[in-house]
């Protein structure tokens, strides 16, 4: 479970503050500490294949991008700061010593098994990544359901689909194509 801690911080004191931490997994709402729940052995193999699904992609596209895996913070109006689960940005590379992604075009949460990290990831963070300006697509993915929702920018909004995407995510404005069997590993044997 999330739990929010009662300092107000700016996005710089975040970043700062992170990093002088040991353990644990951050994130900044509104100007407070969000706790990251710790994660089950399924979201961290979803996360691991949806990121190595995304570096195939853009390599076999040939595009001028690369994916990163969680650990980058994307920093929004508001005093906020998020770490998607798995995010892709234009080349190049930001050095070793960053912290944050400037520029995201895509970003991706995996759905945590608490009910109140899966409102988050639907509500508030498809507020929150609408903000930013380069981002085009938010993909949601279910590894429990198998499911992969796909936010599009329309103006100012991250429009939800109108379906979940079934057997290929589309990232046209990226240039690639990426297999959901690839995101998600390959499906359960029907019994």
């Amino acid at each position: 479970m999330n739990a929010i801690l009662p300092t107000l911080m700016t996005v710089d004191e975040f970043l700062r503050w992170s990093r002088a931490q040991d353990r644990g997994r951050y994130e900044l709402e509104r100007g407070r500490l969000v706790v990251m729940q710790a994660e089950n052995a399924r979201h961290v193999r979803t996360k691991l294949r949806v990121v190595n699904a995304l570096a195939a992609a853009i390599k076999r596209a040939n595009v001028p991008y690369f994916a990163m895996t969680d650990g980058m913070a994307i920093r929004l109006p508001g005093q906020r700061a998020y770490e998607p689960d798995a995010s892709i940005a234009p080349l190049p590379e930001p050095p070793d010593d960053a912290m944050e992604l400037s520029n995201p075009v895509a970003v991706f949460e995996v759905l945590s098994p608490t009910p109140k990290s899966v409102r988050r990831d639907l509500t508030e963070k498809v507020v929150g990544y609408a903000l930013v300006p380069s981002i085009e697509h938010y993909v949601v993915i279910d590894p429990e359901e198998r499911a992969v929702l796909h936010y599009t920018r329309r103006g100012d909004y991250l429009v939800p689909p109108a379906a979940t995407v079934e057997d290929l995510l589309k990232l046209e404005s990226i240039g690639i194509d990426v297999p959901l069997e690839d995101m998600l590993g390959p499906k359960p044997s029907e019994v």
